[in-house]
């Protein structure tokens, strides 16, 4: 499994996530989605008979800004060990199953899973996994988990005077 920080919203990105998740060995990802992700239902099964290419995707999702300010959305109260430092905490996700699609590249089948702080302490933001198997929980508590990795290599950095390789 690999947890990144950076949003995956290129569509090198779709490639990346598409290769990875379907190689032998697969890697699962967990990083962030933008909140205007174009996220389809899966390709519906083909009927007997049908001519032509078989479908990719099914019918469009509403992306999740639309998601996130709709009130028939179902939340979610979840407690997050290790909040950036902070201990536990609460907060509600949202979340579901979709496939990310954009002409000419790979379908990557994800869960999406949508978090927002009932304190308003921080943004709202979107998350995806390409294991859909994965719980919201799991896959917020791994994502948070970075963070503590992230800190380390800033203090190493400014304690130790270690440089990144590219500098």
């Amino acid at each position: 499994m690999c947890v990144s920080s950076d949003e995956y919203s290129s569509f090198a990105a779709l490639e990346l996530l598409a290769a990875v998740s379907q190689a032998v060995m697969p890697v699962h990802i967990i990083t962030r989605l933008r909140l205007d992700a174009a996220l389809y239902e899966p390709a519906p099964g083909r009927t007997p008979n049908t001519m032509g290419r078989p479908r990719l995707k099914g019918a469009r999702l509403p992306n999740l800004e639309q998601v996130l300010v709709d009130p028939q959305t179902q939340w979610q109260t979840i407690k997050v060990n290790r909040w950036y430092g902070e201990g536990e905490r609460q907060v509600e996700v949202s979340t579901g199953t979709a496939v990310w699609y954009h002409t000419g590249l790979p379908v990557v089948p994800i869960r999406w899973v949508l978090v927002r702080d009932p304190l308003g302490k921080f943004e709202s933001q979107a998350l995806l996994s390409t294991n859909q198997e994965y719980s919201p929980k799991q896959i917020l508590e791994w994502f948070v988990r970075r963070w503590q990795i992230e800190v380390t290599f800033e203090e190493v950095r400014k304690h130790l005077g270690m440089a990144l390789l590219r500098e």
